[in-house]
């Protein structure tokens, strides 16, 4: 991922393709609409598999990161982007892409947030959701992948309160 994020496109079925900070601007809009409501801001990563006809390759999986915010009670928006990553070999390698992905991206979304917010201080909470959960093969991995988005001061939230993940990412993959 670019460091500064001003490559990156994102998209929006509300507001088309645009860069990092249009994004953000868009999503201080929405937060200034009710600046009394309490919201949350929720990023997320899922991917898929694409087939690759080079098996020397091996797998490489689309990832799609959704960042999105909601207003309690009345609704709300999401934007997404997608990039590639290589040489993953299994369920393993994925969550933990999908998880580094979304810690990456937050790392360096949260501070143009907050900078963009100009000393504003809504009242939302920021979560990271993640492809994991109790029912399936995950769900040996729970720990894990809590423990790393935690350990990174963030709030994690899994199957099946990681919408962001599981059904907004999902299906932009």
């Amino acid at each position: 991922m670019n460091k500064d994020l001003t490559d990156e496109i994102f998209h929006s079925h509300t507001h088309g393709i645009l860069n990092i900070t249009e994004t953000i601007e868009r999503i201080r809009e929405f937060l200034e609409e009710r600046p009394n409501a309490q919201y949350s801001l929720v990023i997320g990563t899922d991917s898929h598999e694409k087939k690759s006809v080079d098996k020397k390759i091996g797998s490489t999986i689309n990832l799609v990161t959704a960042i999105l915010i909601h207003r309690k009670g009345f609704g709300g928006k999401y934007f997404w982007r997608r990039q590639e990553q290589k040489n993953i070999h299994s369920l393993r390698q994925k969550i933990y892409a999908e998880t580094t992905v979304s810690l990456a991206f937050a790392s360096i979304f949260v501070p143009l947030f907050k900078k963009a917010l100009n000393g504003h201080e809504p009242n939302y909470n920021l979560e990271i959701h993640v492809d994991v959960g109790e029912h399936g093969d995950t769900r040996n991995m729970i720990k894990e992948v809590v423990g790393m988005v935690t350990g990174n001061g963030y709030v994690a939230k899994t199957k099946p309160d990681a919408y962001a993940a599981s059904y907004v990412a999902d299906k932009h993959t």
